[in-house]
């Protein structure tokens, strides 16, 4: 069985989403990410005096500047092609009740200033965010990915039949520039594993059929792009102070950060109850 369905982009990065891609994608902390942005920001030397390469980064609002749409648009035709741009433009609707629309989402100042254009001026760590914020801007802009996802039933003598799950990428649209990460995942949790082409009828080698038993777990413990989307969720802090909050709690020994996951310290559970 085979079904196509359409994949969208995800929206331009605000404050949260950018921590927590910079978590999972690069293993920055929340506060290294907004360091980072900082200085992209406030304006790096490319020659010519110091020019600022990102948008404001403390920010709850996906809004994009026409200009800069327009801008965009023209990148994906030149990279990319014609058949990777859209009718139109596309417009993300902010979740947050109290977003400042004023402001844009983070993006680059410029689109047409790529990565490999600022290789010799960004030291590693600039370059990696910036990275990350480029390709994300371009992609949130292209056209949808088209997904096959297929369903293969294996019948195995005498009545036994197995399924198999998974899917095929058909057309990529923007996850040719841009993926986004799950947690706990190393890719979209809907997409399952790639299946290798079948047709209906074909004789397929059984190598091994593997009998294993799964229990259910309780819920992992937070990383800090997991509790930055809680915070976000519940309506916690502010995109200003999503970083301060988990800095904190590590500051005071709340919490201790192992594996990437935070524990809560005895200080933490006697303050609590």
């Amino acid at each position: 069985e085979k079904k196509q369905r359409k994949r969208n982009p995800a929206p331009p990065f605000i404050t949260s989403t950018l921590q927590q891609e910079a978590s999972r994608k690069l293993g920055f902390s929340t506060r290294r990410a907004m360091r980072i942005a900082q200085q992209l920001y406030e304006g790096i030397d490319t020659g010519d005096g110091p020019v600022g390469l990102l948008t404001y980064m403390r920010i709850d609002s996906y809004t994009l500047a026409k200009a800069a749409v327009d801008e965009i648009r023209a990148v994906i035709v030149e990279r990319y092609g014609k058949e990777n741009l859209p009718d139109e433009p596309k417009v993300y609707k902010t979740k947050s009740k109290n977003a400042q629309e004023a402001h844009e989402a983070i993006r680059p100042t410029s689109a047409a200033r790529d990565p490999d254009s600022l290789k010799a001026i960004l030291n590693k760590d600039q370059l990696k965010l910036y990275d990350l914020i480029w390709k994300r801007t371009i992609a949130c802009q292209m056209v949808p990915a088209t997904i096959d996802t297929v369903a293969a039933f294996l019948d195995c003598g005498k009545g036994n039949s197995f399924k198999a799950n998974g899917s095929t990428i058909r057309d990529p649209g923007f996850i040719s520039v841009y993926q986004e990460v799950v947690d706990d995942g190393a890719g979209m949790e809907d997409d399952g594993k790639m299946l290798p082409p079948l047709a209906k009828g074909d004789e397929v080698d059984v190598n091994d059929i593997l009998g294993k038993q799964h229990f259910t777990e309780p819920p992992p413990r937070f990383t800090e792009a997991s509790l930055v989307k809680a915070l976000e969720e519940h309506g916690i802090g502010r995109p200003s102070t999503y970083s301060a909050i988990i800095s904190t709690l590590l500051d005071r020994e709340y919490v201790t950060l192992e594996s990437k996951r935070f524990y809560p310290t005895d200080t933490a559970l006697v303050v609590n109850r």
